[in-house]
Parts: C-alpha cells; structure tokens; sequence
C-alpha cells in the first residue's frame, strides 16, 4: 500500500486487501519505531552470540552481562537470558562427579584453622589444595591444584597418572615460587594420604606455611577447591571426546592458564577474572 499510494486509491486498497484506514496511518506512524526496535534487538543479539562463542560456550547471562557492560555494552539480565533462549544459547551444564580422598590411613592430622571461612583481605594468606582424577582414553590423570582464596586463582598445580605425595607435592612447589616464597600462609586441603604424608608436611614446614586440614568426610570444608574442579570438568573436558593423556594435559594447561586465570568471570568477584581482580588490588 505505501509504495502504490501516489497512483491508487487508498480507500480501494483498503477494501480489496480488508484493512481499515485507521490501521494504515497507525502502521505509518509506527512502523518506523517497530522496525528501529528490531534492529536494536537484532543487533543486541549479535553481540550477546558474540560473548557466548568467545567464552567457548560457557558463561551463562549474568557473565555476558558483565562481558557486554565492560565494552559498554549495558543491559539488562533478563533481556540477555531472553535473547539466549531465542537463539537456543545454552551454557554448558553440570553434572555431578565422585571424590577421590583417601583419608583412611594413620598419618597424623593438622587441625583446621580455616574453619570454612574462604575470604582473604590479600594475597597470600590462603590457600587451598585439592585432588581430582580425569578420565582419558589411555587411563587416569591425577590433577592437584593450589588456589588463592583472595582471587580464586590457581596458583599451582600439577598432573601425573598416579596419586602420590610427589604430586600434591609439586603442585604447592608452584605454588609457593610463584607467588614469592611467602611466609604464614594458611594452606587447607582434605586429609587425603597425600596431604598427611611426611614428604608435604616437611615442605610445608621448610617454608613456614600454616597447615589446615578438614573435618573428615565434609567437603563443605574445602568447597572453593571442589568448584574449581567442577567447572573444570563441566567447561573443558565434559563436553569433549575422550582424549589421550597428553591432550588431557593441553587441555588443563589452557583452561586454568588462558581461561580461568585471566578471562573467567567469577561471581564471588563481581564477576572480575582472577587475574583483573589482583590487577585492580595491586592498583
């Protein structure tokens, strides 16, 4: 109708296709409005695509959110979820996996001064350590992990196809040169063999660290730890066919040195990564 409109009959059209003149002019006068909308959304939905394909299909709403904000992008939680299920975005999801702690030995017990309380003012004055297993196609890799509490960083960790003292060992080695040979650290974990062994308490010690240890059978104890390997199992290997223990080991090293460490939004972080959270510290 409005491109016929200099050479017919309004009136006529209006008949012939069964619209009303009022409906005409109201489309007319918002049509403009109704297509600018459209365009808005339309481009909002690239962009939310965009921040979920760059975070290897991982972050869910309130992290794009935080994504698009950073590049002054502002909107809405809900507008973004909506805008997800319209285009079928769904982030990886959770499953659950078993414990590996082996606390049935009579190596002595450290106390717990931890006490579930995972908040840090600084760097430095707790960590958490924790075991996993993961499954490739050539049998079990063991993965320990030491992580900052103040940051959720992952300041050490180590891999090996047995679970030994060596590697929990390792894992705090890292930890402990990476972040400057600090004295009176908190060092948590689960009372696993590995982490009541001779060979871990003497490090411990050798470095003046602080040892903690959890209740038996709580993993509420050592949670921050539980997590991590939680995401790492949902957002790097769940979704992932079963790969050979080399590329298991590649892809550990990435997630936790490319992609948590420095891109990862964390929520207990206002959504900061790890890494920008110590930045904005040290600032």
């Amino acid at each position: 109708m409005l491109e016929h409109q200099h050479h017919l009959s309004l009136k006529r059209m209006c008949l012939v296709l069964k619209v009303s003149r009022s409906g005409y002019y109201n489309w007319r006068n918002t049509g403009a409005i109704c297509n600018q909308r459209q365009q808005m959304r339309d481009d909002r939905d690239v962009k939310i695509k965009a921040a979920f394909d760059a975070s290897k299909q991982r972050d869910g709403a309130r992290r794009i959110q935080a994504e698009l904000a950073d590049n002054g992008d502002a909107a809405n939680v809900k507008t973004i979820a909506n805008s997800m299920r319209r285009q079928g975005l769904v982030p990886k999801a959770a499953c659950k996996f078993k414990v590996t702690t082996n606390s049935d030995h009579k190596l002595p017990i450290a106390p717990n001064p931890l006490q579930q309380d995972f908040s840090a003012s600084a760097p430095n004055q707790k960590w958490v350590g924790e075991i996993t297993y993961l499954m490739t196609s050539e049998g079990w890799l063991y993965l320990a992990v030491i992580i900052d509490l103040f940051s959720r960083c992952v300041v050490g960790w180590s891999m090996s196809t047995h679970m030994t003292a060596e590697l929990a060992c390792n894992a705090l080695k890292m930890a402990i040169f990476r972040r400057g040979k600090p004295k009176g650290v908190i060092v948590h974990s689960d009372r696993g063999s590995q982490y009541c062994s001779h060979a871990y308490r003497e490090l411990v010690l050798a470095h003046e660290l602080q040892l903690s240890m959890s209740r038996k059978g709580n993993c509420w104890d050592n949670d921050c730890a539980e997590s991590f390997f939680h995401s790492l199992k949902v957002e790097a290997i769940q979704y992932e066919p079963v790969m050979d223990r080399e590329t298991t080991r590649q892809a550990v090293f990435e997630y936790i040195e490319v992609d948590y460490n420095r891109t990862r939004r964390h929520s207990a972080l206002g959504y900061l990564s790890p890494a920008n959270y110590e930045l904005k510290y040290a600032a």
